[in-house]
């Protein structure tokens, strides 16, 4: 075990699956000799060359589109989009060819590729570094969606996401990259996909959050405890394919639901989370389910504290859901 951030748990990942596999293959925007705008990928071109770690041009629809050839010709690509925020001019490829490969070829053709990309807010980046897109992805059939919240889940979730044979959105919360460590195996493990973990047992709410929102809500959660509200905390890991289970067994025990997410408001995944509860436990809920989020405003800069649902958001919900 070594004590590893997140930058440092994803870079042993990509490491370790490109040490086991030599058709994993890096590609993105400064990702070689510059290690990324984050410095993910350090070290990787020394070690794997040019040949397997390429720079690309400022273009996300190229990047994408050759991730998906490369793909369906045998390699195992795993793209960066340096933000999340940039990668709508690659959105075609995404959920117009990769997503549709094995439907429209009944199966003939897979298309293993990862895509990574730094999400969310918490750095000041404003409208264009800060934005949560998840939910439009989930929505495309076809791409699986992958958010870790820590070190550990981060390297056994990526190295899970390049094994698999369908293209994974992999979001990185880059407001924790340097602000959460633990220890990670420094061989080669996996993370199962569709797996939520209950991070905090309790009895009276359960409270569901994924990425750098997992500590606020685990913040919440200690505050209204000092009011004896009891909270149990799931950290979804993959937001989809969901692990809709443990979130219903959950709700079912608890008879309350609080669901987190820095995206807006509208048309969230905390809105299909409400609906996929309401529609198996609908009779066990004790009060109706409550999302905190983002605003329906463009991502602000000076007021960036007041955007993100941060524990001093979450902690009020809780209590008007656990008194209701």
């Amino acid at each position: 075990m070594t004590e590893m951030n997140l930058v440092q748990a994803i870079n042993s990942g990509l490491r370790d699956a490109m040490r086991q596999d030599e058709h994993v293959v890096l590609m993105g925007e400064d990702i070689g000799r510059l290690g990324g705008v984050f410095r993910v990928t350090q070290g990787l071109q020394e070690e794997f060359g040019a040949d397997r770690v390429l720079d690309t041009p400022l273009s996300e629809a190229g990047i994408l589109g050759a991730a998906i050839g490369m793909a369906l010709h045998g390699l195992r690509p795993v793209s960066e989009i340096q933000f999340a925020d940039f990668i709508y001019p690659g959105f075609d490829q995404l959920v117009n060819e990769a997503s549709k490969y094995r439907y429209r070829t009944a199966g003939a053709f897979e298309v293993p590729m990862v895509v990574r990309t730094p999400y969310g807010g918490g750095i000041r980046g404003g409208q264009y570094h800060s934005q949560s897109p998840e939910s439009l992805f989930i929505h495309t059939a076809g791409l699986k969606v992958v958010c870790p919240s820590n070190p550990y889940d981060a390297k056994g979730l990526l190295i899970q996401s390049i094994l698999d044979d369908d293209p994974v959105l992999f979001f990185e919360p880059k407001r924790v990259y340097r602000a959460v460590k633990m220890d990670v195996p420094e061989e080669p493990y996996t993370v199962p996909l569709s797996e939520a973990k209950v991070v905090r047992s309790g009895e009276q709410v359960t409270l569901l959050a994924w990425g750098a929102m997992l500590f606020e809500a685990l913040s919440a959660a200690e505050e209204v405890m000092k009011e004896g509200i009891d909270v149990e905390v799931i950290d979804l890991r993959t937001l989809w394919p969901l692990d809709i289970d443990t979130v219903v067994n959950s709700v079912k025990k608890t008879g309350r639901l609080v669901v987190v997410h820095e995206a807006p408001r509208t048309c969230g995944f905390g809105s299909e989370l409400v609906t996929l509860v309401t529609e198996r436990a609908f009779l066990h809920l004790e009060a109706p389910p409550v999302r905190v989020t983002g605003f329906d405003t463009p991502f602000p800069l000076t007021h960036e504290r007041e955007y993100l649902p941060l524990a001093h958001r979450i902690a009020p919900a809780l209590k008007k859901t656990a008194r209701y």
